[in-house]
């Protein structure tokens, strides 16, 4: 019987070996990466089709933004700038989805972007490799000139050699697969034929299947999940022996030289320290992740975890922040609520500046952490003084934002609420420092109090304010003092509970308006038109997140500490 159930869990375990796809993407991807990002399985239509109207509506933002890294490269880096432009124009007069199809890139296929130790390896399905194929020419024909065309055995690559970085891109076709990825300059062998695939991994992320238990355990859905690994990332930059550093690394050095005179040879020096203390920061930080939660034609949620150190979990994962609204899901226009306990914050950031004070980082890179802690301590002495010292959190709510046409502050309707140990003392520290106020008294029962006109002139709104035992709180706009009482009395925070945000897209869209405004008042006030091009980069960029938000219905976010460490989601709701 014992050897029968050996052979049936052996039959089993290969029948679910035998429906991994061994050509699949991360299939390629070693189990030691340091980063990866990836989709398990393939996205259904809607989400698809959301996603690439989304897509579609930054892409203007993202071309501006590649203008703009191409102009910052090109002084040093020319060559690498004028690829970045040669891309950037093959997207030009086209759709997300029309490039692609144009490309041969497969939309409903898989792809993983990850690290052979530093150097990034992009792999992706294509529906069309000769498509692709077209693609590369006509980038070669924005380029100005064919990249190198190089062999390796049978396998043929495009390559374009940065020679001021000591780095190349390589483009290859192979299979129904594409590989673009950054490697060092004359790649040895070993890492070339991996980053091609020519040679597999020994334990891969496929064969693992730690990519899809991290989603299980986190709550991603498999549409795409990436992990960073700082405990392997850190250490390998530390140690300079990354072969992608190590190139990068000297080709800053010798630009540093040629600039001082400092031999090369001292400047590519690694102090001993360092990959101890890199080791270290990464203990405290060990890896971050995440994924969606949920992406459909309507919805796109999604959650980052960070991963950390265990007495960081601890000070804060059990903590209740008695600020009001933090319990509660927010459903404003805009409505922040945010846990502030500087107690508790306090003894936490001293403990840090006393471990760094007591074994300090050795490696120069890492020198102003000292510098920083140091300066921690005093600055969190002076935290404890009253108000600070006894302040918990804050609540701020937007009901209406607009731009104002006479100019000046925005018009705006709305209530915050000061979370504090002692709201009294709070609002004698406000009436000290404006006379105004003074004659004003505020009972703690949280019945709304008018505040004097000269103090709310320049709102152009009415305002109030409120007050019980664990908050004081403010109010501008007609009817918004009606509310006060409510906001005093909402639920503090659960444990670990530190943040909530919610938004809706016209309020979004309000905000972008303003900042629109804003830059074109800049603009008019800078000598001949302020700088054009980084005018235009953003007024693209903020047309581009105009187009973006007014497909969004509402947006929220929530932060909280568990024993793992830190948790952030958001929902986004399209209209």
């Amino acid at each position: 019987m014992t050897r029968t159930f050996a052979l049936a869990m052996a039959g089993a375990l290969l029948l679910g070996c035998s429906h991994k796809d061994k050509n699949a993407p991360l299939a390629f991807v070693p189990t030691d990466t340091p980063y990866v990002m990836a989709n398990l399985k393939v996205m259904s239509d809607d989400a698809r089709q959301a996603m690439l109207a989304q897509a579609d509506a930054q892409l203007p933002a993202q071309l501006a933004q590649m203008d703009s890294a191409a102009n910052r490269l090109a002084p040093e880096h020319p060559d690498a700038a004028r690829l970045i432009r040669a891309l950037g124009a093959t997207f030009k007069g086209n759709t997300v989805e029309g490039f692609a199809h144009d490309s041969g890139i497969d939309l409903k296929g898989r792809m993983a972007f990850y690290g052979l130790g530093l150097s990034p390896v992009l792999r992706f399905e294509l529906s069309d490799p000769q498509a692709f194929d077209g693609f590369v020419k006509r980038m070669e024909a924005a380029y100005g000139k064919p990249l190198d065309t190089v062999s390796i055995g049978s396998q043929s690559y495009r390559r374009a050699v940065f020679a001021v970085s000591h780095t190349e891109l390589i483009l290859a076709t192979v299979g129904k697969q594409a590989v673009v990825a950054l490697l060092p300059a004359d790649p040895g062998q070993p890492l070339l034929r991996e980053a091609l695939g020519l040679d597999r991994p020994a334990h891969s992320l496929l064969d693992s299947d730690a990519l899809a238990k991290l989603a299980k355990d986190k709550g991603y859905q498999p549409w795409l999940v990436g992990r960073v690994d700082l405990q392997r990332m850190l250490p390998l930059i530390a140690s300079g022996k990354d072969p992608l550093f190590a190139a990068l690394f000297r080709a800053g050095a010798e630009r540093q030289s040629a600039k001082t005179g400092e031999p090369v040879a001292n400047l590519t020096k690694i102090p001993p320290g360092c990959p101890a203390d890199a080791a270290r920061i990464a203990a405290r930080v060990p890896q971050i992740s995440f994924g969606y939660t949920r992406l459909d034609g309507k919805h796109q949620d999604s959650r980052l975890d960070i991963a950390l150190a265990g007495d960081i979990t601890q000070a804060f994962a059990g903590l209740k922040v008695n600020v009001p609204g933090l319990g509660s899901a927010p459903d404003a226009p805009f409505d922040l609520r945010l846990a502030l306990p500087m107690t508790e914050i306090r003894t936490f950031w001293l403990a840090q500046a006393d471990a760094v004070a007591a074994k300090p980082f050795t490696c120069p890179a890492l020198t102003d952490f000292n510098d920083g802690f140091a300066k921690l301590g005093p600055v969190m002495q002076k935290a404890a003084i009253p108000p600070f010292g006894d302040l918990l959190g804050l609540r701020l709510t937007l009901d209406s934002f607009g731009i104002n046409p006479t100019g000046g502050l925005p018009k705006f309707t709305g209530r915050v609420v000061l979370a504090t140990r002692n709201p009294a003392g709070l609002l004698g520290m406000a009436q000290m420092s404006m006379p105004a106020l003074a004659q004003v008294r505020v009972p703690d029962n949280g019945t709304p109090t008018p505040l004097p006109a000269n103090l709310t002139g320049m709102l152009g709104e009415p305002a109030w304010a409120a007050m019980n035992d664990h908050a004081l709180a403010l109010a501008v706009g007609a009817g918004e003092n009606d509310k006060l009482a409510a906001d005093l009395k909402a639920p503090g925070g659960d444990s670990g509970q530190l943040m909530r945000a919610h938004v809706d897209g016209a309020m979004y869209v309000a905000w972008i308006k303003a900042m629109a405004q804003r830059v074109e008042g800049l603009a008019a006030q800078a000598p001949n038109g302020g700088q054009p091009n980084k005018l235009g980069d953003i007024k693209a960029r903020l047309a581009a997140s105009e187009a973006a938000a007014a497909r969004i219905r509402e947006a929220s976010g929530e932060v909280h500490m568990d024993s793992d460490g830190l948790v952030i989601t958001s929902k986004v709701t399209m209209k």
